[in-house]
């Protein structure tokens, strides 16, 4: 038995138990090894006339023998002699594909596509098996030879049995697997089946550009069956080789050469959709990081979207073999809901090919992908707007929660992207169509935040607002309100072209909550009637303030009510809305609290009789009315009073 060249022990240890962390993945390395092979063969059969194959006839072969507990998979590629298998298998890490991938670099083009880099995927065998052999016979040798080991100690390696690859044309290489026997720890027993090994084909190896062949069990009708028995079985199983992988991946194909449907069909396939995607982007990049990347936008939101199961990521290729199957750093989180295949040959992966080493190659890539997506919303959003519109209802919350998580700063891609309903038009519009249709002399574009459309509608802050001929956007998600302060503006871009708001400079419009404390949207007479109230009537405001006390920060005449008696409003950077969003979290007791403001309408009969009861000195009754006043501003704005039974009591007191 000859020993390993390196640390053996020490290093085949490593490469079983450390570097993999999936055993499954055995089978495609084994098959990413074949298909090497196979490519140095064309590649020998492009450059010397003198080798006579026929691509038509190169496959690798997968099989296994249930008795045996073994696993083949074979090959008609160029094959090893026996001081290839010396150099190949019994150095650890030595990597004949990349050796032959650095003397052809030049001279590879698309005829070949070696996949090995380390060297190293081999040795995952002896994750699932106690022993391997590899039987193997060179383009043109004489004879085959055979490489065994156990993966512990060392190997063998000598002439092989008789009738192993012993034909004329039985170049290639025989990988057999012997399996270990399955304990309560790990099930080897999976991989002796059909359908796992076509699923592990499926999974891992569906595009690798050779056919993976399998025998497979298919049931037949029989001949004549009315001549047999009513109890006779109509069909019979018969085994065919047949080929399980695809080989030429949709994604590498242009789309001008790909049908809508074939995309779709691939698309509910691969991702277990029963809806067709609304979007599908495919596009190639050349250059330093060249790959192919297929997107989908879906129809349809997945059940466990806004979940913490829910794992974002696009399927991760390299050459065709599939790395990870959801690369969550392909993906920023506000599109966490696309899905699709990246296939680059030019990542630099570690050494066992389930993570990328170099994160700048994979932040190159992610950074255009989150453009072309980023792009294609705003062509849906153009020239669809009922997709578009159905698409932002399922995924919109998302795209919110991107400005939120960034404190702002991807407003610069994603405001554009955003779709509020209008008070005013009754519809959804977007922030860019809100600015071009504000009222002369507006200058913030107003919104109100609820848990409800129809009650937002009828806030008394909403309907002051529109009575005086503005829009207010009504935000009903929870993220609404944080996203908006997060932005504080909208950078609204200079208007070109020939429509009608051509010539419109680019500017920063600040985003107003109608319910803050603030705002200022009265004409000078109510400014000036409104500032008059306050000082005739500041006996009576100090007053309610000290019935309040510290549920209200003050008590002031407002300017902008209209028809109401009297509102709720805020100061500072805790709205109403953000304080009942997260009182409904698991740190309620730690919620910071909104300063609101009762602010009364002094041209409203209430304020009247409020004057009078001051007037008359009547205290009990002027905090009756305070209380009155300020729970039914809570009510009006979809928050819980206080205390229901006193409330309940100063109505009944009131009757």
């Amino acid at each position: 038995m000859k020993q390993f060249k390196t640390e053996s022990k020490k290093l085949l240890d490593l490469m079983i138990n450390s570097i993999y962390t999936n055993r499954e993945i055995f089978l495609r390395e084994l098959v990413s090894n074949a298909s090497d092979a196979i490519d140095k063969l064309s590649f020998a059969a492009l450059t010397d006339s003198t080798v006579g194959v026929s691509q038509d006839d190169l496959a690798i072969l997968v099989s296994f023998d249930k008795d045996a507990r073994t696993v083949t998979v074979s090959d008609n590629g160029i094959g090893m002699g026996e001081a290839e298998l010396e150099e190949n298998l019994g150095t650890i890490a030595h990597s004949g594909s990349e050796e032959f991938k650095a003397e052809h670099a030049g001279s590879q083009g698309d005829a070949t596509d070696i996949i090995g880099q380390f060297g190293v995927g081999f040795y995952s065998s002896f994750m699932v098996a106690s022993r391997v052999r590899v039987v193997s016979r060179a383009f043109g040798a004489d004879a085959a030879y055979a490489w065994e080991s156990d993966g512990i100690e060392g190997y063998t390696i000598g002439p092989a049995a008789a009738g192993e690859r012993a034909g004329a044309g039985d170049h290639g290489t025989d990988v057999i697997l012997y399996l270990r026997e399955s304990t309560e720890d790990e099930d080897t027993d999976r991989f002796l089946s059909e359908w796992a090994l076509r699923d592990l084909v499926k999974r891992y190896s569906n595009y690798v550009r050779h056919p993976i062949r399998m025998m497979v069990t298919k049931s037949i009708p029989v001949e004549n069956p009315d001549e047999l028995p009513e109890d006779a079985p109509r069909y019979v199983e018969h085994q065919e080789l047949e080929t399980v992988n695809s080989m030429i991946p949709i994604w590498k194909k242009r789309s001008s050469e790909v049908e809508q449907s074939d995309y779709d069909e691939f698309y509910k396939s691969t991702f277990h959709d029963f809806s067709d995607p609304a979007r599908t982007i495919s596009f190639h990049a050349e250059g330093a990081i060249s790959y192919d990347a297929l997107l989908f936008i879906p129809g349809e939101a997945p059940f466990d979207l806004y979940s913490k199961d829910y794992e974002k990521g696009l399927a991760l290729y390299s050459s065709n073999v599939l790395i990870q199957e959801k690369c969550a750093d392909l993906l920023p989180d506000h599109y966490n809901f696309v899905r699709g295949v990246i296939d680059s040959p030019d990542v630099t992966l570690n050494i066992s090919r389930e993570t990328l080493q170099h994160n700048a190659q994979l932040r190159a890539i992610a950074k255009r992908v989150e453009r072309k997506i980023g792009s294609e919303l705003q062509t849906m959003l153009a020239d669809d707007r009922e997709l578009y519109e159905t698409f932002f209802e399922h995924f919109g919350r998302g795209i919110k929660f991107g400005i939120y998580n960034s404190y702002g700063m991807g407003a610069g891609d994603l405001a554009d992207l955003l779709l509020f309903w209008s008070a005013r038009e009754q519809g959804m519009v977007t922030l860019r169509e809100y600015v071009l249709s504000m009222a002369e002399g507006q200058d913030k574009i107003l919104y109100a935040a609820g848990d409800s459309r129809e009650r937002l509608e009828r806030m008394p802050a909403v309907t002051s607002v529109v009575a005086r001929g503005y829009d207010v956007l009504l935000c009903t998600q929870d993220v609404d309100e944080f996203m908006l302060q997060a932005m504080r503006t909208y950078h609204m871009d200079a208007v070109a072209g020939d429509t009608e708001d051509a010539g419109t400079d680019a500017r920063d419009i600040e985003l107003a909550n109608v319910s803050t404390a603030d705002l200022d949207l009265a004409t000078d007479e109510e400014r000036s009637a409104a500032e008059q109230a306050t000082k005739d009537n500041e006996g009576l405001f100090q007053a309610m303030a000290e019935k309040l006390g510290d549920k209200v920060s003050a008590v002031r005449v407002s300017a902008n009510l209209t028809d109401a008696p009297a509102c709720i409003s805020t100061e500072g950077p805790v709205s109403l809305e953000m304080e009942r969003v997260m009182m409904q979290g698991p740190d309620a007791a730690m919620t910071p609290r909104a300063q609101r403001v009762l602010e009364l309408n002094a041209r409203h009969p209430v304020f009247e009789r409020l004057v009078a009861t001051q007037e008359s000195g009547d205290s009990d009754r002027l905090a009756l009315y305070a209380s009155l006043l300020y729970d039914q501003a809570l009510l009006v704005e979809g928050l819980p009073v206080d205390d229901p039974v006193e409330f309940a009591k100063n109505v009944c007191a009131l009757m």
